[in-house]
């Protein structure tokens, strides 16, 4: 059961097509079925990266990227958090400092893969230079351009190097954005997230959503594939995404260590 959209290379591809409020063959949060299925996956997710962090023989490396309130932080909260923390980093790219400014884009995110394995997943991410910084005229497009290129070289290595590499795009409406905002100024516990660049952000909604576009087609490879994910319904989302993770680690096959060691000759002392 796939639950959420894989872009297959090359493909042109519409958002306004994809439907944020798509729920699979669940009827609703309350669903059994539903519960089943991500009570299973999480329990699934949890056994494999145990094994992954064991055999050190391949990482994983899963890029989150989404508008404001899309909901990237409840995935981590919710689908990593359960797991061995040994094994899972998280790292968020905010702005790039001075330092960062003065090296290539990707010097900051390459020192922030995975080690053998690891699951690192990134709050926001290299993508950025091809979003933000176009949609907000950070650098001229012939600069902004020539990153596909180095971003593929880039996965393709990290790929040749046992990095897998999956991207996830979480797909919310307009309206559906709207509503949170508003909902963390009601709520004086949210109020804290409120952030004016949300606003700022908003009004370029329709520039973001033609620069994704580009980015899967562009970015898109059969070794570092983008997903979007239906992320209206935050349990759906969860469950979409925790079905990708599976499913990769699935194609990973981790195998616990072989171990030399002579079992019957150690005896535990009461």
């Amino acid at each position: 059961m796939t639950l959420a959209h894989r872009i297959a290379p090359g493909t042109s591809v519409r958002l306004r097509d994809l439907d944020p409020n798509d729920q699979g063959p669940f009827s609703g949060k309350d669903d059994p079925n539903l519960q089943r299925t991500l009570a299973h996956d999480i329990a699934r997710l949890g056994a494999l990266q145990e094994l992954l962090y064991a055999e050190k023989r391949e990482s994983v490396l899963v890029v989150l990227q989404a508008v404001d309130t899309a909901g990237k932080d409840g995935v981590l909260h919710h689908v990593v958090g359960p797991l061995d923390s040994r094994g899972v980093q998280v790292h968020s790219f905010k702005a790039p400092s001075t330092e960062e400014r003065d090296h290539d884009f990707l010097w900051r995110v390459h020192q922030k893969t995975p080690r053998r394995g690891d699951m690192t997943f990134f709050n926001r991410s290299h993508y950025e230079d091809v979003l933000a910084v176009r949609v907000l005229k950070l650098a001229p497009k012939n600069v902004w351009k020539r990153r596909f290129d180095h971003i593929n070289h880039f996965e393709q290595m990290l790929h040749d190097e046992g990095i897998r590499v999956v991207k996830l795009f979480l797909h919310i409406s307009r309206d559906e954005q709207k509503r949170r905002l508003q909902a963390r100024l009601d709520d004086p516990a949210k109020r804290w997230k409120w952030a004016p660049s949300d606003l700022e952000m908003r009004q370029h909604w329709d520039e973001f959503e033609e620069a994704y576009e580009e980015v899967f087609m562009r970015t898109s490879t059969p070794n570092a594939p983008w997903y979007v994910v239906p992320a209206n319904r935050k349990w759906f989302r969860d469950a979409a995404v925790a079905r990708v993770l599976v499913q990769l680690l699935e194609d990973i096959a981790p195998k616990a260590p072989q171990v030399d060691l002579d079992v019957s000759a150690i005896s535990i002392p009461d």
